[in-house]
């Protein structure tokens, strides 16, 4: 919906915008089970259309996460990956500064190919550019001192850097034919997931102990009379997916065999299965009733 106005059609809220989105994401949809990945989950943004830039938009989003203000977090428990570059655009060296003037160490800083948006992968055409990924620590142990975001095991479950923003800095335009054509306005997109965020104010290693995911797990303990504990996986699937299955449902859309009723029906399909792993039937409905009472005061969703 945005891409008109990235493309320089004036927005009629103005340039600088926030807010927070539901989002459906299923394209990691094999990935939930661990204690980070949703394929329902809130994303906390800020776009700048056509007026700050990186060094701004970077600023930011310091303040955000450490300042005693806002989130509060601990400037030395936070990592950083820049865009390494390739033969399309440069290396992002201008992020990398932003980042350094503010206190973030050179080892802590770590460029990546993979730091571009959207994915290289899904070929989309469009506006697209490079991006800064901020992690936080979120173990016990000691922090190494050097952060590695080449590191493959930073996407696996358990790891103690977990990615919780993103800044998006949208300055190219891609054509069908492949081709980066220079935006005539420079853009910024950002994205902070609520429930990574949650899990990190709060001190803990997964995301389903938050207050948005715990009545759920509860909720499913009570009805299979097993423990969170030794059954992770099924119960944070059967959590996830009814969750997805209850906000898809609200916006209109029905199981089908197509598009988006096929996407729900495949989410209800898997919670059932693993529902059944725990011994459980007909177990969505009564494990959807939680859910309405935790987002019962956010008239947004």
């Amino acid at each position: 919906p945005l891409v008109p106005y990235l493309l320089g059609q004036k927005h009629p809220l103005g340039k600088r915008l926030v807010g927070v989105q539901k989002c459906i994401r299923t394209t990691d949809i094999d990935d939930v089970g661990d204690t980070f990945h949703h394929t329902f989950f809130e994303m906390l943004g800020n776009w700048s259309l056509g007026d700050y830039w990186k060094k701004e938009a970077i600023e930011f989003s310091f303040e955000f996460l450490t300042s005693k203000k806002w989130l509060g977090l601990n400037k030395n428990k936070i990592a950083i990956s820049v865009f390494s570059g390739n033969k399309d655009a440069l290396k992002d060296e201008e992020s990398a500064k932003s980042w350094l003037s503010l206190g973030i160490s050179k080892e802590r800083i770590g460029f990546l190919n993979d730091n571009w948006w959207p994915s290289p992968e899904s070929n989309t055409i469009g506006p697209c550019g490079p991006d800064t990924e901020m992690f936080y620590w979120g173990g016990k142990g000691k922090i190494p001192e050097k952060f590695d975001p080449n590191d493959s095991t930073l996407a696996t479950d358990g790891h103690n850097w977990v990615e919780i923003w993103n800044d998006v800095f949208m300055e190219y335009n891609k054509t069908k034919d492949g081709k980066f054509i220079p935006l005539k306005q420079k853009n910024v997109d950002t994205g902070m997931g609520v429930e990574r965020t949650l899990a990190v104010l709060n001190g803990l290693d997964d995301n389903y102990k938050t207050e948005v995911w715990k009545p759920i797990i509860e909720k499913i303990e009570e009805l299979s009379g097993k423990k969170y504990k030794g059954n992770e996986k099924a119960m944070r699937i059967i959590a996830d997916h009814v969750k997805a299955s209850v906000f898809i449902i609200c916006d209109g859309v029905q199981p089908n065999n197509t598009g988006r009723g096929y996407v729900l029906r495949r989410l209800i399909r898997r919670a059932v299965a693993y529902g059944r792993k725990l011994g459980l039937d007909n177990l969505t409905e009564k494990i959807a009733e939680p859910i309405f009472n935790i987002y019962k005061e956010d008239k947004d969703l």
